[in-house]
């Protein structure tokens, strides 16, 4: 195999420019059409679906040859940034991110800021001015290297951040300064030494070389297998890898990270669906560990940059014919988008989403019949609740699906397995949305979280699988020893019900009644359709 064949590049100067979808991915290939059509995408080079293969074949005679690539690679991109990978003046740090072949939300790896060390960490400092950017990023590559490459648990660090936090007196990372952001990297250091049994590599090109390992390491991952499990998708597609140019939403003020969808996924309304977190990284968003729903601040600090987004959203569903997904990174007041993806839905908003195509003009008949395929037209209705006390309400939180579901407390995925077995529903109950219950998302009726936003991996995986879900809840804790739920005052332990409520955001205690409404309309429409162009419509 002709290695350097399977090489691609956006943005960057050389006579290979894009692949194919299944060659690239489809995250980086549909970089390559943000940046084709002019919108503001970092440069990047990726590294083609068959070199996963020849990766998964023989990870160690492989890894030579990954080296190789990367270095010659990164001089690509070095070249048109104007910055040197591992330079202790002009430091260049990458993004590593997986592009499978196919949407796989929140099941493969990322690593963010590579390329930070104790020594290019002062040349981040020297070019960008910003010290508390530096140690910020540096603090949050050290706890993602250990959790991606080395598989070690987050909670050694979230401890220590939760205690710089608590020492600082503030309330949130954003809030800790350089000089406390400093101190807790030392700490990190330390941490990372303990859980991994080494020190935290201080050679650029060996962060670059493990990170993109770990990335491809994780097509494999037990997360990922289940979740081409559950949709049916074949294990030898395989992912590509886009190293690209970091762009910082932890700068400040004026920058963030978000994730936006070009319509509403859970009801198909025709508006901006937004989740953005100030002074962030997306990680900070799409992880489930924090909430996202700053957008009112958004309209006030940056204006321009949502008016631009909505200008975005035209264009993405234009360019690709579909509603779209897609992440996004503002550094000091620019915006930088990072992926699209045609957006997972719920059954209701696919089917309001093609009236409402139709309608405008913007897909023909047999295109909404075919985007609705595989659709369970007659099942799909949404549930609503008949008016219930405020005595019976236990918490209230940010809807990130539609509907309602009743069913017992259940705090771990494998709970949640165990009742389903046994005929029970349940309700699955955590602290902050994570990847790694897919089999506890699929088994329950609907989830609560404490933390994360609506737009996380793991309330996304919830959305498409039709469970009723809610985010952020306030004043719910998670007592994972005592197997119980605190839900401000009120204690209920595992196995007592509740409810969910995506209607009016509210969690209840015990079951409540609710009542079925059908989408007869739209589906009158979906079958004029088909009465009058019959089957050749659907050929």
């Amino acid at each position: 195999m002709d290695l350097n064949a399977h090489l691609y590049a956006i943005g960057l100067p050389g006579p290979r420019q894009e692949g194919s979808a299944d060659a690239m991915g489809f995250k980086a290939w549909n970089l390559a059409r943000l940046a084709a059509i002019g919108l503001p995408v970092p440069p990047a080079f990726v590294l083609g679906t068959p070199l996963c293969a020849r990766h998964r074949a023989d990870p160690a005679a492989f890894r030579p040859h990954l080296r190789t690539l990367l270095e010659t690679q990164i001089e690509r991109l070095e070249a048109v940034c104007g910055l040197e990978f591992g330079s202790e003046r002009k430091p260049l740090l990458v993004s590593v991110r997986s592009s499978a072949a196919v949407s796989m939300p929140g099941m493969m790896d990322t690593v963010l800021d590579v390329g930070l060390t104790d020594a290019t960490l002062r040349g981040l400092l020297r070019v960008t001015g910003n010290p508390r950017l530096a140690w910020d990023s540096y603090r949050r590559l050290i706890q993602q290297f250990a959790e991606v490459v080395h598989g070690a648990p987050a909670e050694p660090f979230q401890t220590l951040l939760h205690d710089a936090i608590a020492q600082a007196g503030v309330s949130r990372a954003q809030d800790l300064d350089f000089r406390d952001l400093s101190r807790l990297c030392r700490h990190y250091q330390d941490a990372y030494a303990q859980t991994v049994g080494q020190p935290f590599p201080q050679d650029p090109a060996q962060q670059l070389l493990d990170a993109t390992a770990a990335v491809l390491d994780s097509w494999m991952s037990p997360r990922a297998v289940a979740y081409r499990r559950l949709q049916g998708l074949d294990d030898g597609l395989g992912t590509a890898i886009t190293v690209q140019r970091m762009v910082f939403g932890n700068a400040g003020g004026t920058s963030g990270a978000g994730v936006g969808f070009t319509r509403d996924p859970a009801s198909g309304e025709n508006r901006l669906y937004l989740d953005f977190r100030f002074n962030a990284q997306g990680e900070d968003v799409v992880s489930g560990r924090h909430a996202a729903a700053e957008n009112g601040r958004m309209a006030l600090v940056l204006p321009s940059v949502l008016s631009r987004l909505q200008s975005v959203r035209e264009i993405l569903e234009r360019e690709f014919g579909d509603v779209q997904e897609f992440e996004f990174t503002v550094q000091d007041g620019v915006l930088y988008l990072l992926q699209t993806r045609a957006a997972k839905r719920t059954d209701w908003a696919a089917l309001r989403i093609a009236v409402d195509q139709v309608t405008a003009g913007a897909w023909s008949p047999a295109t909404a019949l075919r985007r609705l395929d595989g659709v369970d037209l007659p099942g799909i209705v949404q549930t609503r609740i008949e008016a219930a006390g405020t005595d019976r309400e236990l918490a209230t939180g940010t809807p990130a699906s539609i509907g309602v579901a009743s069913g017992v407390i259940a705090l771990d995925a494998a709970a949640a397995e165990r009742f389903a077995q046994t005929g029970t529903e349940c309700i699955l109950v955590r602290d902050e949305t994570r990847s790694d219950d897919l089999a506890g998302i699929a088994a329950a009726q609907g989830v609560i979280t404490a933390k994360g936003s609506r737009t996380a991996h793991a309330a996304e995986v919830a959305r498409q699988l039709g469970k009723a879900c809610l985010v952020g809840c306030n004043g719910l804790r998670v007592d994972l020893e005592r197997r119980r739920v605190v839900f401000g005052t009120q204690s209920l332990h595992e196995g007592e019900r509740i409810t969910v409520d995506c209607g009016s955001g509210r969690v209840l205690a015990g079951a409540v009644r609710a009542f079925v409404e059908r989408p007869d309309v739209w589906l009158d429409q979906v079958a004029r359709w088909r009465a009058i162009a019959g089957p050749a419509l659907v050929g």
